[in-house]
């Protein structure tokens, strides 16, 4: 049982030192690149917000005909 948590302790400190080190290894976006990314990102959750809704409302009408017409 010992042996495990020793085994256990030294993986765990084995994976976070390589963490810190793959951390080091990591090139981070300076902010121009943030906000343009950014800027797309909500452009483009608008433009698939206003098409679902068109077609929402497009299926909405037809199954509303669809069961008008089976229902009279």
């Amino acid at each position: 049982m010992a042996a495990d948590v020793k085994v256990w302790a030294q993986e765990t400190k084995d994976y976070v030192n390589d963490l810190k080190l793959e951390m080091r290894r990591v090139t981070w976006p300076n902010r121009k690149q943030v906000e343009g990314t950014t800027a797309v990102v909500i452009i483009s959750v608008f433009a698939f917000a206003g098409y679902f809704a068109i077609v929402d409302s497009l299926l909405v009408k037809a199954i509303k005909a669809i069961l008008d017409f089976f229902t009279k």
